[in-house]
């Protein structure tokens, strides 16, 4: 079966602002993944072509970066997941970029359950407190989306009762400007 999931927010910024975002990805001064609530992002190097690793349970090598721009990472765990996920800036208008996630791959074995059951609810929230990460990095209200029943349900099973409730999107951006004053 094949899997397409886009997320995607517009800034009123400029590209490079938004593209040094892509590049802060897995570093001390992350500005993108949403570290405040979810497994970080970690590499075996720094962030370059060929730096393996991956968050939680998801396993990913990098397999090209044009800095600035975008970043392409290719599945290697869990089973059953052969493709890729991007994160690209894509320039809107003069004044606006996109910062656009996608996964494609197919799906093959269990991951017919459980990508639709478990790991795509779970993206689903992630990617959205990431683009409203971006967001708080540029000194803009982020706009949160509350997580669902199921996605908090799934959090506290799979963390043995350990996980994190969402960020408010105040204390997002109060840790954001925090971090912008460094």
């Amino acid at each position: 079966m094949k899997v397409l999931n886009i997320h995607e927010r517009e800034f009123e910024a400029n590209y490079e602002q938004v593209g040094m975002l892509i590049d802060s990805l897995s570093s001390e001064d992350d500005r993108l993944w949403p570290n405040h609530s979810w497994p970080r992002m970690k590499f075996d190097r720094p962030l370059s072509i060929g730096a393996d690793g991956g968050h939680g349970q998801i396993g990913y090598f990098v397999e090209a970066f044009k800095p600035g721009q975008s970043i392409k990472f290719k599945f290697t765990s869990p089973r059953g997941f052969n493709g890729f996920h991007t994160y690209e800036v894509v320039r809107s208008t003069q004044r606006s970029v996109f910062l656009r996630h996608t996964i494609e791959m197919t799906i093959h074995g269990a991951a017919f359950l459980t990508w639709p059951l478990i790991i795509r609810p779970l993206h689903d929230a992630l990617l959205e407190d990431s683009l409203a990460t971006a967001q708080a990095s540029l000194g803009m209200i982020p706009q949160m989306q509350a997580w669902s029943p199921w996605v908090k349900f799934l959090r506290l099973a799979m963390s043995g009762g350990k996980a994190h409730s969402q960020i408010t999107p105040n204390k997002l951006f109060q840790r954001s400007a925090k971090n912008r004053a460094r």
